[in-house]
């Protein structure tokens, strides 16, 4: 068991950086403050933010959209999404039943949220352009990929 000490302590410090939250990986840490300068730190790039839950039918319905539009965007387009008023354990679950490849903010209590004027509609998605503007913010769920890819198109620019 000595001998396994040392690895262990390495095996957990590599899911560690100044981004990630957990081993997971999943999380950055920080609330709106933190949100508010991963949005500075990404200007140059355009943002598509996704305010979403684990309980949240029309949050589940989109997710492969939004998983399908980072994929098809990675290096053109950042995506970040932001955890709202959900439980920790329950967003970890969801996201093992549908990954996406980007990391999320958690908003226990809709701070986050309020930064890009989207705390009544889950889910709802914010649009910042590559100067760091908020550009626009869709209330309620895409119902298809094309609807979804058609604002990205218009207002991640």
């Amino acid at each position: 068991m000595r001998r396994l000490a040392p690895l262990l302590v390495l095996i957990a410090l590599a899911g560690c950086d100044s981004d990630s939250g957990p081993a997971t990986g999943n999380f950055y840490k920080g609330g709106r403050d933190a949100f508010e300068a991963r949005i500075e730190k990404e200007r140059g790039t355009p943002v598509v933010v996704n305010k979403w839950a684990s309980w949240c039918g029309p949050c589940r319905l989109e997710f492969p959209y939004l998983r399908k539009q980072a994929e098809k965007r990675k290096g053109k387009v950042t995506f970040i999404g932001v955890n709202s008023n959900d439980s920790r354990s329950g967003a970890e679950k969801f996201l093992k039943e549908e990954p996406v490849p980007f990391k999320h903010f958690e908003d226990p209590k809709l701070e986050i949220a309020a930064a890009f004027n989207a705390v009544q509609a889950f889910p709802s998605t914010a649009y910042y352009d590559s100067k760091g503007k908020l550009a626009f913010v869709h209330q309620g769920g895409y119902t298809s990929e094309k609807q979804l890819a058609e604002d990205i198109e218009r207002y991640a620019r």
